[in-house]
């Protein structure tokens, strides 16, 4: 399973009552951040979240929203006694960016390793999480990702009997190894089933409505995607400043037909999102608003 937290809703400037934007996902020991804009540490601490075993960071693009609560960040994990690498994914000059943030966080008790994007779409494999990388369009580079959990077929039991693959190979074929035993070589393929559905969740902040935006949610579990203004009239606005309205991002969950949607990036302007949701919903019947704080607990399947 996979847990999901939004850490914050916030866009532009934390506030009161929201953090900026960040979201944190935990499976098999290991976590993940999306985004660390100033005070996400603090907000992870509210919700009783370890910083300890975060092993990647993936930066959506290079605004003090967005990043700035780096070398924060990296101070509460390091006095957490994290001693193990992070990885940090973001955009072309990513370390650069990172390492002069650190100017005023030098020493920490771990390494860190640094992955460029400058293509448009691009597929990483980190700690057990499937993550793409799709390019969006804000006025910087900017990238949205989709976070996979892929899940193998079941075992056949017959399948193996018939085979004759002796019972001690079982267990290392069903963990995907391939296993050579009296000069006959045996392959995980030939007594697993096709894969089952896995988990999958896209995460998409600052940005028009493109078409890979929803190509690239299609079949999550969970989209969380940017809604920055509720109002209307602010859609101006938001072609301006290369953000969405609560009805464009609704429109993309539609066609990227989602189980569920949660709307993120708030304007400090907005003050109370919930009027405007009964047209968002007209629009995309799944889609609810995030805050800080929301969890949600995503379970493997089966079909």
């Amino acid at each position: 399973m996979l847990d999901v937290c939004l850490l914050g809703t916030a866009g532009m400037m934390p506030l009161p009552d929201r953090w900026l934007t960040s979201m944190m996902a935990r499976y098999n020991g290991t976590s993940l951040i999306i985004d660390c804009g100033e005070g996400t540490q603090i907000a992870m601490k509210e919700v009783g979240w370890s910083p300890k075993p975060v092993d990647v960071l993936l930066i959506t693009h290079f605004h003090a929203d967005h990043i700035s609560g780096l070398p924060g960040l990296l101070l509460t994990m390091g006095n957490a006694e994290k001693k193990s690498p992070l990885t940090i994914v973001g955009p072309k000059g990513i370390k650069r960016v990172c390492e002069s943030l650190r100017v005023v966080a030098p020493e920490i008790p771990f390494e860190i390793e640094y992955i460029e994007l400058s293509e448009h779409d691009v597929e990483l494999e980190l700690r057990g999480f499937m993550i793409h990388a799709f390019r969006v369009k804000h006025n910087v580079p900017c990238y949205g990702y989709s976070i996979s959990i892929p899940r193998a077929g079941k075992f056949d039991v017959e399948k193996a009997k018939s085979a004759n693959i002796p019972l001690k190979c079982w267990n290392l074929l069903q963990k995907g190894n391939t296993v050579s035993v009296d000069g006959l070589t045996y392959t995980p393929d030939m007594v697993m089933g096709p894969p089952r559905k896995g988990i999958k969740v896209t995460y998409c902040t600052d940005s028009r409505p493109v078409d890979a935006i929803w190509q690239a949610a299609k079949g999550s579990d969970l989209f969380i995607c940017e809604g920055m203004y509720g109002e209307p009239e602010k859609k101006v606005k938001a072609r301006q400043f290369k953000h969405m309205t609560f009805y464009e991002a609704a429109e993309l969950g539609k066609k990227a037909d989602v189980d569920e949607m949660w709307l993120t990036h708030f304007s400090p302007s907005l003050v109370a999102p919930k009027r405007y949701m009964k047209d968002v919903n007209e629009i995309f019947s799944k889609v609810s608003l995030g805050f800080d704080g929301r969890m949600k607990t995503i379970d493997f399947i089966d079909e």
